[in-house]
């Protein structure tokens, strides 16, 4: 349980800062998880997982003191990409995995 969340922390660090959508108030961060294309649906996948570790822990500080715990953990690292691989897969099926049914 750890090393998921320390995984998750370290994407927080990894991929800067979540990009706000136009025309979306703070209130509504998360419209849609339609994008127009696969890299479009991972980059949201990256902006979920970030999402969740800072709505997990909003105190950065707090993340920065465990950063030296998981920076170099393969182990974290690795659970860092499984929390980005489901979010994406999340998405990509709500994107019909951008098939062009035409």
């Amino acid at each position: 349980m750890k090393g998921i969340f320390l995984a998750a922390a370290l994407l927080g660090f990894l991929v800067g800062p979540v990009v706000a959508q136009q025309g979306v108030t703070e209130d509504v961060w998360l419209p849609s998880l339609i994008t127009e294309t696969p890299q479009e649906g991972f980059e949201l996948a990256i902006t979920l997982s970030r999402t969740g570790v800072r709505m997990t822990q909003p105190d950065v500080q707090v993340l920065r003191e465990l950063r030296p715990e998981y920076a170099n953990d393969a182990d974290s690292l690795t659970a860092a990409s499984q929390v980005i691989a489901l979010h994406f897969q999340t998405i990509a099926a709500a994107n019909n995995y951008w098939r062009n049914d035409d």
